[in-house]
Protein backbone atom coordinates (compact mmCIF):
# COMPACT_ATOMS: atom_id res chain seq x y z
CA UNK A 1 0.00 0.00 0.00
CA UNK A 2 2.80 2.36 0.62
CA UNK A 3 4.26 1.99 -2.82
CA UNK A 4 0.86 2.98 -4.26
CA UNK A 5 2.06 5.61 -6.38
CA UNK A 6 -1.27 7.31 -5.49
CA UNK A 7 -1.52 8.54 -1.76
CA UNK A 8 -3.98 6.99 0.08
CA UNK A 9 -4.70 6.72 4.16
CA UNK A 10 -3.90 3.55 5.48
CA UNK A 11 -5.85 2.32 7.79
CA UNK A 12 -5.75 -0.98 9.91
CA UNK A 13 -8.79 -1.78 7.99
CA UNK A 14 -7.67 -1.25 4.62
CA UNK A 15 -4.27 -2.79 5.79
CA UNK A 16 -5.97 -6.17 6.87
CA UNK A 17 -8.13 -6.13 3.76
CA UNK A 18 -5.67 -6.07 1.42
CA UNK A 19 -3.72 -8.81 3.34
CA UNK A 20 -6.84 -11.08 3.67
CA UNK A 21 -7.02 -11.08 7.56
CA UNK A 22 -8.60 -9.50 10.19
CA UNK A 23 -8.19 -6.71 11.89
CA UNK A 24 -7.59 -8.65 14.99
CA UNK A 25 -5.12 -10.62 13.82
CA UNK A 26 -2.97 -7.62 12.73
CA UNK A 27 -3.49 -6.61 16.47
CA UNK A 28 -1.99 -10.20 17.82
CA UNK A 29 1.66 -9.31 16.02
CA UNK A 30 1.61 -5.62 16.46
CA UNK A 31 0.06 -3.70 19.64
CA UNK A 32 -0.83 -0.10 17.10
CA UNK A 33 -0.20 0.94 13.97
CA UNK A 34 2.55 2.97 14.94
CA UNK A 35 4.16 -0.52 16.28
CA UNK A 36 3.90 -1.16 12.71
CA UNK A 37 5.51 1.64 11.13
CA UNK A 38 8.37 1.56 13.78
CA UNK A 39 9.05 -2.20 12.26
CA UNK A 40 9.82 -0.61 9.10
CA UNK A 41 11.70 2.38 10.24
CA UNK A 42 13.72 0.10 12.05
CA UNK A 43 14.03 -2.20 8.83
CA UNK A 44 15.61 0.93 7.17
CA UNK A 45 17.65 2.20 10.06
CA UNK A 46 19.34 -1.40 9.73
CA UNK A 47 19.53 -1.62 6.32
CA UNK A 48 20.83 2.06 5.55
CA UNK A 49 23.71 2.22 8.28
CA UNK A 50 24.59 -1.84 7.66
CA UNK A 51 25.46 -0.08 3.77
CA UNK A 52 26.46 3.15 5.17
CA UNK A 53 29.21 1.16 7.67
CA UNK A 54 30.40 -1.13 4.96
CA UNK A 55 31.10 2.25 3.25
CA UNK A 56 32.42 3.71 5.92
CA UNK A 57 34.74 0.74 7.13
CA UNK A 58 36.90 1.71 4.02
CA UNK A 59 39.97 3.05 5.23
CA UNK A 60 41.57 4.06 1.13
CA UNK A 61 38.52 6.11 0.35
CA UNK A 62 38.56 9.41 0.44
CA UNK A 63 35.69 11.92 -1.67
CA UNK A 64 34.30 8.47 -3.06
CA UNK A 65 32.89 7.06 0.19
CA UNK A 66 30.75 10.67 0.83
CA UNK A 67 29.30 10.01 -3.25
CA UNK A 68 29.03 6.06 -1.98
CA UNK A 69 27.11 6.74 1.29
CA UNK A 70 24.50 9.19 -1.34
CA UNK A 71 24.40 6.52 -3.84
CA UNK A 72 22.94 3.91 -1.25
CA UNK A 73 20.71 6.84 0.50
CA UNK A 74 19.35 7.48 -3.39
CA UNK A 75 19.16 3.30 -4.84
CA UNK A 76 17.77 2.07 -1.48
CA UNK A 77 14.73 5.16 -1.67
CA UNK A 78 14.23 4.03 -5.39
CA UNK A 79 14.36 0.34 -4.62
CA UNK A 80 11.74 0.61 -1.92
CA UNK A 81 9.55 3.18 -3.08
CA UNK A 82 6.99 2.40 0.19
CA UNK A 83 10.16 2.70 2.32
CA UNK A 84 10.90 6.29 0.48
CA UNK A 85 7.52 7.81 1.44
CA UNK A 86 8.22 6.66 5.11
CA UNK A 87 11.46 8.45 4.94
CA UNK A 88 10.07 11.42 3.20
CA UNK A 89 7.42 11.73 6.52
CA UNK A 90 4.50 11.86 4.02
CA UNK A 91 2.95 8.26 5.53
CA UNK A 92 3.22 10.14 8.95
CA UNK A 93 1.74 13.26 8.63
CA UNK A 94 -1.44 11.77 10.55
CA UNK A 95 0.21 8.92 12.68
CA UNK A 96 1.56 9.25 16.18
CA UNK A 97 3.89 12.05 16.56
CA UNK A 98 6.98 9.74 17.60
CA UNK A 99 7.09 8.00 14.22
CA UNK A 100 8.45 11.12 12.81
CA UNK A 101 10.92 12.46 15.46
CA UNK A 102 12.00 8.73 15.17
CA UNK A 103 12.56 9.44 11.35
CA UNK A 104 14.13 12.29 12.09
CA UNK A 105 16.74 11.31 14.70
CA UNK A 106 17.33 8.65 11.83
CA UNK A 107 18.03 11.30 9.47
CA UNK A 108 20.49 13.27 12.02
CA UNK A 109 22.23 10.00 12.63
CA UNK A 110 22.67 9.63 8.82
CA UNK A 111 23.96 13.07 8.58
CA UNK A 112 26.57 12.61 11.32
CA UNK A 113 27.91 9.58 9.46
CA UNK A 114 28.26 11.90 6.55
CA UNK A 115 30.08 14.47 8.81
CA UNK A 116 32.37 12.25 9.71
CA UNK A 117 32.81 11.08 5.94
CA UNK A 118 33.41 14.84 4.61
CA UNK A 119 36.11 15.20 7.72
CA UNK A 120 38.16 11.84 6.20
CA UNK A 121 37.90 12.88 2.39
CA UNK A 122 39.16 16.54 4.15
CA UNK A 123 41.66 14.91 5.92
CA UNK A 124 43.30 13.19 2.73
CA UNK A 125 43.12 15.89 0.74
CA UNK A 126 39.96 14.68 -1.80
CA UNK A 127 38.29 17.66 -0.71
CA UNK A 128 39.16 21.40 0.47
CA UNK A 129 41.20 21.29 3.63
CA UNK A 130 39.15 24.20 4.58
CA UNK A 131 35.39 22.83 4.03
CA UNK A 132 32.89 23.16 6.75
CA UNK A 133 32.01 19.33 7.25
CA UNK A 134 29.16 19.59 9.04
CA UNK A 135 27.47 22.30 6.21
CA UNK A 136 28.50 19.91 3.53
CA UNK A 137 26.95 17.01 5.26
CA UNK A 138 24.09 19.04 5.73
CA UNK A 139 23.84 19.55 2.12
CA UNK A 140 24.29 16.80 1.02
CA UNK A 141 21.52 15.15 3.33
CA UNK A 142 19.27 18.04 1.64
CA UNK A 143 19.91 17.25 -1.78
CA UNK A 144 19.13 13.33 -0.70
CA UNK A 145 15.97 14.35 1.09
CA UNK A 146 15.42 16.44 -2.18
CA UNK A 147 15.36 13.28 -4.58
CA UNK A 148 13.33 11.32 -2.18
CA UNK A 149 10.64 14.50 -2.04
CA UNK A 150 10.63 14.56 -6.24
CA UNK A 151 10.64 10.82 -6.11
CA UNK A 152 7.53 10.72 -4.17
CA UNK A 153 5.31 13.45 -5.48
CA UNK A 154 6.05 12.54 -9.33
CA UNK A 155 4.25 9.36 -8.08
CA UNK A 156 7.53 7.35 -8.22
CA UNK A 157 8.23 8.70 -11.71
CA UNK A 158 10.93 11.05 -11.22
CA UNK A 159 13.49 8.50 -9.69
CA UNK A 160 16.05 9.34 -6.98
CA UNK A 161 19.24 8.67 -8.68
CA UNK A 162 18.33 10.63 -12.00
CA UNK A 163 21.13 13.19 -12.85
CA UNK A 164 23.11 11.79 -9.80
CA UNK A 165 26.19 11.93 -12.28
CA UNK A 166 25.92 15.38 -13.39
CA UNK A 167 24.42 16.66 -9.70
CA UNK A 168 27.46 15.00 -7.71
CA UNK A 169 29.88 16.97 -10.51
CA UNK A 170 28.34 20.04 -9.44
CA UNK A 171 28.58 18.94 -5.86
CA UNK A 172 31.95 18.03 -5.57
CA UNK A 173 33.40 20.63 -7.74
CA UNK A 174 31.74 22.89 -4.76
CA UNK A 175 33.25 20.92 -2.14
CA UNK A 176 36.71 20.78 -3.22
CA UNK A 177 36.89 24.52 -3.76
CA UNK A 178 38.37 27.10 -1.03
CA UNK A 179 35.76 29.39 0.54
CA UNK A 180 35.62 33.00 -0.17
CA UNK A 181 38.08 34.90 1.41
CA UNK A 182 40.34 31.91 1.81
CA UNK A 183 43.75 31.61 -0.45
CA UNK A 184 42.94 30.13 -4.17
CA UNK A 185 44.81 27.73 -5.95
CA UNK A 186 45.50 30.72 -8.52
CA UNK A 187 46.52 33.08 -5.99
CA UNK A 188 50.08 34.72 -6.16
Amino acid sequence: MLEAPQAEKITTAALAARLGVSEAALYRHFASKAQMYEGLIEFIETTLFGLINRIGADEAAGAESVLAMAKVLLAFAEKNRGMCRVLTGEVLVNENPRLQARVNQLLDRIEVSLKQAVRIAAGRGGLAADLDAGAAANLVLAWVQGRWQQFVKSGFARVPTEQLVAQWGLLARAFSASTPGSPGPSSA
